[in-house]
C-alpha cells in the first residue's frame, strides 16, 4: 500500500510540474506576441513599412478589414498598399492601447488577441481622434516567430 502511496504521489507531483512548465512556456510566448502587438503599433505611429512586414506573416493568405465599410484587404500586397497609402495621408500618428487580452492554442502555434485603440493623428493638417477603436486578430507561429495572418478594426457606434 505504501508503494501504490509513493507512486501515485510521484506522478501527481510529476503532473503538477508538467502543468507549471506548460503555463511557464505560454506566459514567455504571451510576452512574445504582445511585443508583436506593441511594434504593430511603433510601426504604424513611426510610418515603418519595414518594420510593418516584419510583424506579418507575408507569405500567408492574409486576411485584414479596416474601419471603412467596404475596406477588405486580401493578401500582402494590397494590405502593403493600404499602409503606404495610410502613411501618405495621415501625419503625427499616436497610438494607445488598453484592455488587452490574449489567447494561444494548446499547441501554442496559433494565437488570438483583442485591444481597444486610441487613434490620433493628423490628416491633411486637421487633428483626427478616434476612440475605443476594437483591434482583434490571429497569429501564427512561423519559424519560431509570431507573425499577424487576420485583424480587423472596427469602430463603437457613438
Amino acid at each position: 500500500m505504501k508503494k501504490l502511496f509513493t507512486i501515485a504521489l510521484l506522478l501527481l507531483l510529476g503532473s503538477v510540474l508538467v502543468a507549471q512548465e506548460s503555463q511557464k512556456k505560454r506566459n514567455e510566448e504571451e510576452i512574445k506576441i504582445l511585443l508583436v502587438l506593441e511594434k504593430y503599433i511603433i510601426a504604424n505611429e513611426t510610418q515603418n513599412l519595414q518594420l510593418i512586414e516584419e510583424i506579418w506573416a507575408t507569405d500567408e493568405p492574409i486576411v485584414a478589414f479596416g474601419t471603412d465599410a467596404g475596406e477588405k484587404i486580401l493578401g500582402w500586397e494590397d494590405l502593403r498598399n493600404a499602409y503606404r497609402r495610410q502613411f501618405n495621408s495621415f501625419k503625427d500618428t499616436y497610438i494607445s492601447a488598453r484592455n488587452q487580452t490574449i489567447r494561444i492554442n494548446e499547441t501554442c502555434t496559433t494565437a488570438w488577441f483583442s485591444q481597444i485603440l486610441n487613434y490620433n493623428f493628423l490628416l491633411e493638417g486637421v487633428a483626427k481622434k478616434y476612440e475605443g477603436i476594437r483591434f482583434t486578430g490571429v497569429l501564427v507561429k512561423k519559424d519560431g516567430q509570431w507573425k499577424l495572418v487576420q485583424i480587423h478594426l472596427s469602430m463603437p457606434i457613438q
